[in-house]
C-alpha cells in the first residue's frame, strides 16, 4: 500500500485467497490492525476502491465491502468524490518511533528535520530575507511551460538551462571557466559527494581532510569507505606539507578553500600553489567544497581554487543549500574536461539528477539577476546579524570569534559541549558543538559554533544569556 504524508511508514497489504475467510474480511482486518498500530494515522487518506483494487488484484465490490464495514465501525470516513479517510476519532496507538542509532554524525549536526531553524543552528539560509513572491513567479513561470510541453527523459547531469547559466555565475561570482559538459547537477552536497566516490572509483583509498573539519563529510568518507586522515589546518588554511607526510598515499584532498569551515579562514595563496603542485605532481585529486560560495561577508570572496587549476585536477562542488534553500536539495558538480565523460556515464547509470522543473526555475533565477541581488542582501543582513551576535556574547563569553557566517565561543578544555547544545534545544537554542568537528581527541577544542542567519524573536542578548546560564550549569563538574 503507496505511503501516506500522514501516515508514519508504508505497509504491505497480503491476500490469501487460500484462507477461510473472505478476501473482504481478510482486508478489514489488516486495515483495523493498521490504524490500531498507528500506521494510518487520523485524516490519512486511503486509495480509492478502484485503484486499491486494481493494487491488490481483486474485484472492487471486495475493497468497497471492506471499507464499508470500516466505515461502520466508525474507523473510517466516506466523504464521497474527496475520498475515503481515517477517522479523527480512531482509536490508535501512537506511532511506532523510528529506531535510531546514538552516536550518529547526522544527529549530531541535525537536530530535527522538516520543522523551523532555531536559534544559532548553521547551515541554513534566513527564510526572512528570502524574495519568496519573485521566487514563486518563477516556479509558476517554469510548471505552466513544462506542463504544456512533451518532453522525454531529462539529461542525467541536469537540465541544460541551468548548467549553461551557471556557466555565466561561476565565470563572473569564481572565476571559473567551463562548459555546461562539465558541470552535473546533483542532490546537493551529500549527492555530489557520492558521484565524485562512484566516478573515480575511491573506495579502499585515503582522503585529507581538514582538522578541524566538516563532520558530515567526514562520516560520508567513511560510508564510502574512503579514510579519512586529519590534516591541521592553521590562519593560512590546510597545512600541505603535514598532508604530505601524514598520508603521502592519498587518492585526494578535501578542502574548502574559499572559507574553511569551521574556523573561516581563507586558503593562502602560498598554500593553494602548494596544494595544486601535490595534485598535478603526483597525479591526485583535489575535492573543492566551495559550500558558501560567493556568499561570504568579509570583502571580496577569493576566486576559487578550481580558478587557478591549469592541469585538471580540481572538482569543484558547489550547492544553493546555503544560498537558497537547503529543501530545494540542489548541488552541482564542476569537473576537469577530461573527466567529463566519465562523470557523464557515472551519473546516467548510478546518479542521475532530479527534477527539470526546479532546475529551469534556478536558471531563470540565475539569468535575470535575482540570483545575484539575492546574494548582496543576505551579506548586508548576515552582516548585522553577526555583529549583533558577538555584541550580545562578549559580555558573557571571553573567548569569541568570526568565523564566515558562524561565530565560534571556545570554552576551557573537557567542557561538556555536546551535553550542553542538546539541552539548548528545549530553550530554542540550536548551537553546533565544537568538538565534534575534530577527528583526533589530540587538539580538540571545545565550545560552539553559533550561526548568525536565524534573528530569534527574543533578541540576541537574552539567547546570550541562555547559553552562559547552560554553560554556567555544568561549570561546577567541569571543576571537580
Amino acid at each position: 500500500m503507496p505511503k501516506n504524508d500522514k501516515s508514519s511508514g508504508p505497509f504491505a497489504l497480503t491476500l490469501d485467497r487460500s484462507d477461510t475467510r473472505g478476501l473482504s474480511e481478510q482486508l478489514h482486518q489488516q486495515l483495523s490492525m493498521a490504524i490500531a498500530e498507528g500506521q494510518l494515522v487520523a485524516g490519512a487518506r486511503l486509495p480509492s476502491c478502484r485503484d486499491l483494487a486494481v493494487q491488490l488484484g481483486v474485484a472492487r465490490g471486495t475493497v468497497r465491502r471492506a471499507y464499508d464495514m470500516l466505515v461502520d465501525s466508525q474507523l473510517l470516513v466516506a466523504k464521497g468524490a474527496a475520498g475515503t479517510f481515517v477517522a479523527a476519532a480512531a482509536l490508535s496507538q501512537p506511532p511506532r518511533a523510528a529506531v535510531v542509532a546514538t552516536g550518529s554524525a547526522l544527529l549530531d549536526m541535525v537536530y530535527d528535520f522538516d520543522t523551523a531553524p532555531l536559534t544559532f543552528q548553521m547551515g541554513v539560509p534566513a527564510s526572512d530575507a528570502f524574495p519568496a513572491k519573485v521566487w514563486t513567479r518563477v516556479v509558476q513561470r517554469q510548471a505552466r511551460q513544462q506542463a504544456s510541453q512533451s518532453r522525454g527523459y531529462p539529461d542525467p547531469r541536469g537540465s541544460l538551462a541551468l548548467r549553461q547559466a551557471l556557466v555565466g555565475y561561476l565565470a563572473v561570482a569564481r572565476g571559473i571557466h567551463c562548459q555546461a559538459s562539465q558541470i552535473l547537477v546533483t542532490n546537493g552536497y551529500a549527492g555530489a559527494l557520492g558521484l565524485i566516490a562512484l566516478a573515480l572509483g575511491l573506495h579502499g583509498q585515503q582522503a585529507w581532510m581538514e582538522e578541524p573539519g566538516f563532520m558530515l563529510a567526514r562520516a560520508a568518507l567513511q560510508h564510502m569507505h574512503v579514510t579519512p586522515v586529519g590534516i591541521p589546518v592553521d590562519v593560512e588554511g590546510l597545512q600541505v606539507e603535514e598532508g604530505i607526510a601524514r598520508a603521502p598515499d592519498a587518492a585526494f584532498a578535501l578542502v574548502t578553500a574559499g572559507q574553511q569551515a569551521p574556523l573561516g579562514v581563507t586558503l593562502s595563496l602560498a598554500r593553494r600553489q602548494a596544494l595544486l603542485a601535490w595534485a598535478s605532481s603526483q597525479q591526485r585529486w583535489i575535492v573543492e567544497d566551495d559550500y558558501l560560495g560567493e556568499l561570504q561577508l568579509g570583502s571580496r570572496a577569493a576566486p576559487a581554487l578550481a580558478a587557478m587549476d591549469s592541469d585538471g585536477r580540481v572538482i569543484h562542488v558547489g550547492t544553493f543549500s546555503k544560498t537558497l534553500s537547503p529543501s530545494l536539495r540542489l548541488g552541482f558538480v564542476v569537473v576537469p574536461p577530461g573527466l567529463a565523460a566519465r562523470f557523464a556515464d557515472t551519473s546516467a547509470l548510478l546518479a542521475p539528477a532530479s527534477s527539470a522543473l526546479l532546475h529551469d526555475a534556478v536558471a531563470e533565477f540565475l539569468r535575470e539577476g535575482h540570483f545575484l541581488r539575492h546574494l548582496r542582501r543576505m551579506k548586508r543582513v548576515y552582516h548585522e546579524r553577526l555583529e549583533g551576535i558577538v555584541a550580545a556574547l562578549r559580555p558573557h563569553f571571553t573567548d569569541v570569534q568570526r568565523a564566515g557566517l558562524a561565530v565560534i565561543v571556545r570554552l576551557p578544555a573537557g567542557t561538556p559541549d555536546q551535553q550542553i547544545a542538546r539541552e539548548a534545544l528545549a530553550y530554542g537554542l540550536a548551537p553546533s558543538p565544537l568538538s565534534i568537528w575534530f577527528q583526533h581527541e589530540t587538539g580538540r577544542q571545545y565550545g560552539f559554533l553559533l550561526g548568525v542567519t536565524q534573528l530569534p524573536r527574543e533578541g540576541f542578548a537574552r539567547c546570550a544569556e541562555r547559553l552562559k546560564w547552560l554553560v554556567d550549569a555544568h561549570q561546577p563538574r567541569m571543576d571537580q
